[in-house]
């Protein structure tokens, strides 16, 4: 059996090839570029990506209070709208001190003269100790004695 190579492959022609050419002359021939750039561009459907109005931000309303006494002894209260989170939770002063640094120094600074104040009035207390603990053992010395 022989095969006629001139019309076989057109017996295997499929769908795609034969409708290729209708397509091809109905597409309109490419015009230059100058006359593309002309024509005005289609709006986009959906709201614009880049918009301020398209996001709404949402706030979130946190309190966080910080109280300090003039021992150094500090507190903090949590709030999250109108509900309380944390109240009364004793942290350290150091601690303060941190978060205030990395907040702001408008803040640091004036949260760091309370703290040294604080740790001013802690050491005349410690030195007032210490002279009361020395009058204490020479009392006892004496009874002993």
């Amino acid at each position: 059996m022989s095969l006629d190579t001139t019309t076989a492959p057109q017996e295997q022609a499929t769908d795609e090839e034969t409708s290729a050419p209708a397509v091809a002359a109905a597409e309109p021939k490419e015009t230059p570029t100058e006359e593309r750039t002309e024509e005005a561009p289609k709006p986009k459907r959906g709201r614009p990506k880049n918009s301020s109005a398209a996001r709404k931000t949402r706030t979130v309303e946190l309190t966080l209070t910080v109280t300090g006494t003039a021992d150094g002894e500090w507190q903090a209260e949590l709030k999250h709208g109108s509900t309380w989170v944390v109240r009364g939770l004793a942290i350290a002063a150091a601690a303060v001190s941190r978060a205030a640094k990395e907040l702001h120094e408008d803040l640091s600074s004036p949260i760091d003269e309370v703290i040294n104040e604080a740790r001013e009035q802690q050491k005349a207390k410690v030195a007032q100790l210490e002279a009361e603990l020395e009058q204490a053992k020479q009392a006892l010395a004496e009874l002993d004695g």
